[in-house]
């Protein structure tokens, strides 16, 4: 009766089911390590977030990269911002999507050293893109900043291409490195997204608070998969059932008389010559 699985429409199918099955398999357990990846991100974000402010040379020093437990933890310093030595940094974009620049200022500790500032974000309003943008003075003389720190940018990371040849001053990724360079300083690892004092007339605009990334997402369809995955052999043995059902009725059909009642008359019609 089930020959017909032999048949090559039906050695595809069956082999295109065996192919689905570890194939969505794979794809539910890397949904699940996505789930795993973004819910301890978002538990790092959500304790560096509550943890107790630190002096930023704690966490922070000359050719130091930034860690991944480091990232996000909020740090105070104590100097004065240069402004003579500011860059802004192109192709970024506010909470309402505007396209503008971030303020990057250095901003001179106690000791010497020196913390890259991103004061936030300013429109790009100005007469053309090679221009250096009109951006408001920081505080002047001694003040305590806050802010989250950040590791230096890169490529891989931001999908920001590190374009050269740039008007002056304006720069396309933020690397604590090329600044100590560009700056004769020394510069410390990283950058600190600025979050207090608040700026005269909420410009530039401080940046947003890192968002948590949907984790459930990824759980449900790490779920989805998994029952695509179920789905494919049951749907195989219910394809198989109703060809076998179709093949069966066929075959009943073809073995039975094409006329129905030409039995009948034939045994009538001898019937009634025997009797003469």
């Amino acid at each position: 009766m089930h020959r017909f699985l032999l048949s090559r429409q039906w050695v595809i199918i069956t082999l295109v089911a065996l192919l689905l099955v570890p194939t969505m398999i794979r794809l539910g357990i890397w949904q699940m390590d996505r789930y795993g990846e973004r819910s301890a991100r978002n538990q790092l974000v959500t304790d560096a977030l509550a943890a107790e402010p630190v002096p930023v040379e704690r966490l922070a020093a000359p050719g130091h990269a930034v860690t991944r437990d480091e990232r996000y933890r909020t740090v105070t310093a104590r100097g004065h911002f240069v402004t003579d030595d500011e860059v802004v940094v192109r192709r970024r974009t506010n909470a309402d999507d505007e396209v503008g620049f971030h303020v990057l200022t250095p901003f001179v500790l106690d000791d010497g050293k020196v913390l890259l500032v991103n004061r936030g974000w300013i429109p790009a309003d100005g007469p053309s893109q090679t221009a250096f943008p009109e951006v408001p003075a920081p505080p002047r003389g001694e003040i305590t900043i806050k802010g989250r720190l950040m590791p230096d940018e890169t490529t891989e990371a931001s999908g920001i291409k590190d374009l050269q040849g740039l008007p002056d001053r304006q720069i396309m990724l933020i690397n604590s490195e090329r600044e100590a360079k560009r700056l004769g300083a020394r510069v410390l690892g990283g950058y600190v997204a600025q979050t207090a004092p608040e700026a005269k007339g909420a410009i530039p605009e401080r940046l947003g608070s890192p968002g948590e990334e949907n984790a459930a997402l990824n759980y449900a369809y790490a779920v989805q998969w998994w029952l695509f995955a179920a789905a494919v052999p049951v749907g195989w043995v219910v394809l198989v059932r109703r060809e076998a059902r179709e093949r069966a009725r066929a075959a009943a059909e073809k073995a039975a008389p094409e006329n129905p009642g030409e039995t009948g008359e034939t045994g009538a019609a001898a019937a009634k010559s025997a009797s003469v």
